[in-house]
């Protein structure tokens, strides 16, 4: 039995295609993809962004992984992309440099949280399927994969995601298990030669897309001696925990931390925060004292017991999910600037503004994964989301006209700079 390639390959992609004979189902290898969602200036400018924020003693940023040779680096000792090399084919140029030609492989984890721009056309792009198949319950991630290496760091596995893979540059190939192809007690395996003869594979190449279900073993690998980018898309499918909500719940989590190796359940712990289950000591007397972080999180459960309490938590986390688009943890907001009468401003057509009751105070306002409190009721909202929705740009001082006449003006004037902050209308020139 030799290894032989997916029989599945499509000329043009469509999501009718992928949902009604792929999704959930089999691999499939689309040949071209229109509009492209990612471009490979934008996916660079990202790639800097995520490689920022490396650790005050030097060691690598929590989100991005970097492999020689099968070795994980801990710090970037000038490995990681710059502005200074100002694209990929720089970037390469100088990695070779420095690493003598020895194959690398770079990761970086929660990458649509980098640039708003990208995360925007991802949106757009996966909106079809949401509509089709849902919004996944906790956000689907992306991930950025570029190298020489030999194959995936991690070798053979099987995730609990649907994954879409975007080749940008180069070629990559990927290797696919209907099941697991060891009887070993491992969940992974890097020395996986004598498994390939049951294996099926597809390369991809640049503006190609590859699709894969849940519950397929696989791994990537160098289809040729050049650096090949790709980004991968994950929606998770399988062995979904109810604990992701809870934490959604009862705390709001540093999106750095987020966007780390794994997600939220291989969160590095530390001895205040890790939640240890703790028996009998050897006198078969149980400890004196909670630990502190349980303490802190049954006085946190206690206080979201308030219905009131809980419920705006609730509202909270629904709308930013809502508005998120499926993708967190989502960019962060810009710094609000004050809005003139005078000035323009035009509605994100990718974007809906949500809003929800916040008791007699007001109303809870959210668009694209950020929430705020207004002292505006409904109608008000309305009025505001309707004078936003039409081609052309509207005054500041026509909105505050049409959408809350009165005392409530100025209120709205601070609502829309806030909005604007979260990129959910945008000012003219």
């Amino acid at each position: 039995m030799s290894e032989e390639p997916i029989p599945a390959v499509e000329a043009e992609f469509s999501w009718d295609t992928l949902v009604e004979r792929y999704w959930d189902r089999r691999p499939v290898l689309f040949r071209s993809v229109t509009p492209a969602p990612f471009e490979a200036s934008e996916v660079f400018r990202a790639a800097v962004a995520g490689s920022r924020g490396a650790h005050e003693d030097g060691r690598m940023p929590p989100n991005v992984q970097f492999t020689v040779e099968h070795v994980q680096r801990d710090a970037p000792a000038g490995a990681l992309p710059t502005d200074e090399d100002g694209s990929f084919d720089a970037y390469d140029a100088r990695l070779a440099a420095r690493l003598d030609g020895r194959r690398h492989a770079l990761v970086v984890n929660g990458f649509h949280a980098f640039d708003p721009a990208l995360w925007s056309r991802e949106r757009a792009f996966f909106d079809p399927l949401w509509r089709a198949v849902g919004l996944p319950l906790t956000g689907a991630i992306t991930t950025l994969f570029h190298g020489t290496y030999e194959h995936s760091p991690v070798g053979v596995h099987k995730d609990r995601f649907a994954t879409f893979m975007f080749g940008l540059r180069g070629r990559k190939r990927m290797r696919f298990w209907p099941r697991r192809p060891w009887d070993e007690a491992v969940s992974t395996k890097t020395d996986y030669a004598r498994h390939t003869a049951a294996s099926v594979y597809a390369d991809v190449g640049p503006g190609e897309l590859l699709y894969w279900p849940a519950d397929y073993y696989h791994v990537g690998e160098s289809a040729s001696a050049a650096p090949a980018t790709s980004v991968n898309v994950g929606v998770p499918r399988d062995e979904h925990h109810a604990g992701y909500e809870l934490e959604d719940l009862l705390a709001d989590l540093d999106p750095a931390r987020l966007a780390g190796h794994g997600g939220l359940d291989t969160l590095p712990a530390t001895p205040d925060t890790a939640l240890t289950a703790r028996g009998p000591g050897r006198e078969g007397l149980l400890a004196p004292a909670l630990p502190k972080a349980l303490t802190t999180a049954v006085h946190a459960l206690y206080e979201f017991a308030e219905p009131v309490a809980m419920g705006r938590r609730v509202t909270v986390v629904s709308l930013r999910r809502w508005t998120a688009g499926g993708f967190e943890p989502v960019p962060p907001a810009a710094p609000p600037r004050a809005l003139m009468d005078t000035d323009r401003l035009r509605g994100d057509r990718h974007t809906r503004i949500r809003w929800d009751p916040d008791g007699p105070a007001g109303t809870v306002c959210a668009a694209n994964g950020h929430e705020t409190h207004t002292s505006l009721g409904h109608h008000e909202l309305r009025r505001l989301t309707d004078a936003l929705s039409g081609r052309d740009p509207v005054p500041v001082g026509d909105l505050l006209t049409t959408a809350a006449p009165g005392p409530r003006r100025e209120d709205l004037r601070t609502l829309l700079e806030v909005l604007e902050s979260f990129r959910a209308v945008h000012r003219e020139p």
